[in-house]
């Protein structure tokens, strides 16, 4: 019996790996070999940088340090080491493409389902206790998509292999601008059990003050009148449309702003601007996880086949214990929150991940957009990036004191 339970684990271990993989390779096959290489923003890198770097992060852990295996091409390792190599130069590597990059690929995930089939969870390894290790191998290749999705944005007559369809066209639910959370003693961060990374841990209790949280993240409409009002910049890829009003372009196609839908692509300045002008401010990330309370992932426009923000008022069964809407997904949600560690912390697996970025350099985001998969998406989930960055699939939500 025991044993059947183990193969079964595998398997589904196995299946969720291949998903992964076609999911990231129907992403790429709308382009052609020159948009792969090509290296659209400084800050971005050239998908075919990211496909391998995919590959040579799986070589790495789930057979070179779970199997205790020689690497499959040792001298590829530098080349794509995301914190060797800044992604300004990615492009400038002579990193692989073509055939014998999708040849590297398959390789390595033999050699990985070779390793897997040797492997126990029962190991005093805590790298395969609970499957840590798998569950960290397909988290880093979604987050790579979304990474990839961002430089997608940018390319021309991007036409997905498939597509989410859209809600049912309905007026979005009635309900007041903000709802209130009563504040007290409330416990923030992941638990023991099940996969989270190391910035979200340990779970501890914090008190916060009440406070009121927009039901709904800030619209294009609202966003808009902030930047006739104020004359402040709009969101990246706006543009005016000739009569006063304003168009997004992104993947080659130019396309109205719908009023209802959540502005995407600002940064904190932006954010914190909005939120300044509007008479409110950014809730920190503690009251943001407590005030998403009881959301529910699986009603979130998360998965990335959407290919794009929707009104969260379209999902009313998808809010929080408090009555906030689109909490987890649509767009990531700047707080006013500097990336510091939890109380108890402890570098796993490895101190580069989280550790080297906490301090006052970086904002935490919260909740998930589009473009994230939906078992990436939990209330602890911390994201965070520089302040001035404005290619995340990020948004506001703006929060008041009681």
């Amino acid at each position: 019996m025991e044993s059947s339970v183990r193969a079964n684990a595998k398997h589904w271990i196995s299946d969720r790996l291949a998903e992964a993989r076609q999911r990231t390779l129907e992403l790429l096959a709308p382009l052609d070999e020159v948009q792969t290489q090509r290296i659209y923003a400084p800050i971005l890198s050239p998908l075919i940088w990211d496909l391998g770097h995919i590959a040579s992060f799986e070589d790495l852990w789930l057979v070179q340090q779970i199997g205790g295996r020689g690497p499959l091409r040792g001298e590829l390792g530098a080349l794509y080491d995301a914190i060797e190599q800044p992604r300004p130069e990615r492009g400038e590597l002579p990193i692989l493409s073509g055939e014998e990059l999708r040849v590297y690929l398959d390789a390595v995930r033999e050699r990985t389902y070779e390793v897997l089939e040797e492997v126990s969870f029962d190991d005093s390894n805590p790298l395969l206790q609970g499957g840590f290790v798998y569950e960290l191998l397909l988290a880093h290749e979604h987050q790579h998509n979304e990474t990839m999705l961002q430089t997608i944005q940018m390319t021309e007559r991007y036409e997905p292999v498939r597509t989410y369809p859209a809600p049912e066209a309905r007026r979005p639910s009635a309900g007041p601008e903000m709802v209130a959370h009563p504040g007290g003693e409330v416990e923030i961060g992941a638990g023991p059990q099940g996969f989270a990374y190391d910035n979200e841990r340990d779970r501890h209790a914090v008190v916060v003050g009440s406070f009121e949280l927009d039901r709904l993240p800030v619209t294009n409409e609202a966003y808009a009148a902030f930047v006739e009002d104020t004359g402040a910049e709009p969101p990246m890829y706006w543009s005016r449309d000739g009569s006063g009003g304003w168009v997004r372009t992104t993947m080659g196609r130019t396309r109205e702003l719908v009023a209802s839908e959540p502005v995407v692509h600002v940064d904190f300045h932006q954010a914190s601007a909005f939120a300044e002008w509007a008479g409110k401010r950014l809730p920190s990330e503690l009251e943001w996880e407590a005030a998403a309370r009881g959301a529910d992932p699986g009603e979130g426009n998360l998965d990335q086949l959407s290919f794009g923000a929707q009104s969260p008022g379209l999902r009313p069964a998808g809010a929080s214990h408090c009555g906030a809407l689109g909490m987890l997904g649509d767009v990531w949600e700047w707080t006013s929150s500097e990336f510091r560690a939890y109380p108890g912390f402890r570098a796993f697996p490895y101190p580069e991940y989280s550790e080297v970025c906490f301090g006052p350099a970086h904002r935490v985001l919260r909740g998930g957009s589009w473009a994230t998969r939906r078992n990436l998406v939990r209330s602890s989930l911390r994201n965070w990036d520089l302040p001035g960055r404005r290619q995340i699939f990020a948004g506001i939500r703006c929060a008041r004191d009681v």
